[in-house]
């Protein structure tokens, strides 16, 4: 078996068959299996799955895992050589799976190698690659300058500049949405820290291969349309998972100074949006519901200030759409 395809569906009904539909499309040159987990999706995206599509092996949780913990249980089943994880909310262009496949194969080292991302409209999704965070790239999205100066090489270098995804490049980390991984080199890394429920698992896998000498890179050739990443709404429960995310990450790979200076600057990056929006929030009806928001994020706040006491249903509010598109 040369590919293991790996989706997490949670009330992604719609979204998933098309994603499936696509995989029947575009990966007929691999021999490949499909494993879905589904995470006690109440949309009947589990009956809809089993009955377009038979063959897939499909597992019910009678819970909500999370992303991480739901791959890691579809990477157990899994027996292809190589893994490749892919959000329900993506669709396969020109044999991507085929591509980054024989990309992976012909590097003649081991490597985890993402893909292109595009919106739906066929322009470039930048987020499927991005350089990893350091105090001051934090600090400065904190304080509101790599929103001042997108793409800066100073103040937004996450975001790697100008660069349109469209030359082989090695990268520090690539998306979970597009990422494929050999099976032996997932398994050597213990798959994702099941720690993280939705965001930031797979800045922590990148960075844990890189430290036993496995890169991340990318193949432009290999192409899916991401539509989360264009279309999820932000609501307040999505910003508190993906602060509290950043803050584990700080917490596994910084300093403990270092970590607590990310996490004063997750504090001004929610201060400063606050204190915009209550300036705007009399224009118009938008601007009000962006304030409002915001001020639901800083009350919760201690979900990123406190990143290793379990979660209270008060600190991340908006459950329903935590998992709309897994992690779009």
């Amino acid at each position: 078996m040369d590919a293991s395809i790996l989706i997490v569906s949670y009330n992604t009904r719609d979204y998933t068959l098309r994603c499936l539909e696509s995989v029947h499309r575009q990966a007929r040159g691999v021999d490949h299996e499909v494993v879905v987990v589904d995470n006690a999706s109440a949309d009947g995206s589990a009956e809809a799955i089993a009955a377009a599509f038979p063959t897939v092996r499909l597992v019910v949780s009678s819970e909500n895992l999370g992303f991480a913990r739901a791959v890691n249980r579809a990477a157990e089943d899994a027996t292809g050589e190589y893994l490749l994880l892919l959000n329900p909310d993506t669709e396969l262009v020109d044999d991507a799976v085929t591509t980054i496949v024989g990309f992976a194969r012909g590097l003649g080292r081991d490597a985890i190698v993402g893909g292109r991302t595009l919106h739906a409209d066929g322009t470039l999704n930048p987020t499927s690659c991005w350089k990893a965070p350091t105090p001051w790239s934090t600090f400065s999205r904190g304080i509101g300058l790599a929103t001042l100066l997108p793409r800066s090489r100073w103040f937004d270098p996450e975001s790697l500049g100008h660069w349109q995804r469209d030359s082989v490049r090695e990268v520090e980390i690539v998306s979970g949405c597009f990422m494929l991984v050999r099976r032996e080199t997932w398994r050597r890394l213990g798959g994702f820290d099941p720690v993280f429920f939705v965001y930031g698992e797979d800045a922590d896998l990148c960075l844990r291969a890189a430290r036993i000498g496995v890169p991340c890179i990318l193949c432009p050739d290999a192409r899916v349309v991401h539509h989360g990443g264009a279309s999820e709404p932000v609501r307040a429960g999505k910003l508190l998972r993906l602060f509290r995310a950043k803050s584990q990450v700080f917490d596994r790979h910084w300093s403990r100074v270092a970590a607590a200076s990310g996490r004063f600057s997750l504090t001004l990056w929610c201060l400063t949006r606050l204190v915009a929006t209550w300036g705007a929030s009399r224009l118009s009806a938008r601007h009000a519901a962006s304030h409002s928001t915001w001020r639901a994020v800083w009350r919760g706040r201690a979900a990123w200030l406190r990143p290793h006491a379990p979660p209270l249903a008060a600190d991340l509010p908006d459950s329903g759409d935590a998992l709309r598109a897994s992690r779009g």
